[in-house]
């Protein structure tokens, strides 16, 4: 399954790809589709096969993560945004 992670901070996107990098996660870089945001951002694509990805996010070292959502075709589903958003 095809993910994209949205984050607070340019910062946080570079974080969370380089935790990912030489996985079989497949992070890219990409600008925020305009479905999702009218603001010029980062965020990152993924693969994730075998787990949960709710499972996954909440173990995740990110305080900036801000949303994942599942990429089905032209579709964006949420399924998982963080806590006490800033």
């Amino acid at each position: 399954m095809t993910y994209i992670a949205t984050f607070f901070t340019h910062f946080a996107a570079i974080s969370f790809a380089r935790q990912l990098k030489g996985t079989d996660m497949k992070p890219q870089f990409m600008p925020v589709p305009r479905k999702l945001s009218s603001s010029c951002g980062t965020c990152v694509r993924f693969t994730l096969e075998n787990g949960n990805v709710l499972e996954y996010a909440g173990k995740m070292d990110q305080e900036d993560l801000d949303k994942i959502y599942l990429v089905e075709e032209d579709n964006y589903t949420p399924v998982y945004e963080a806590h006490g958003e800033k």
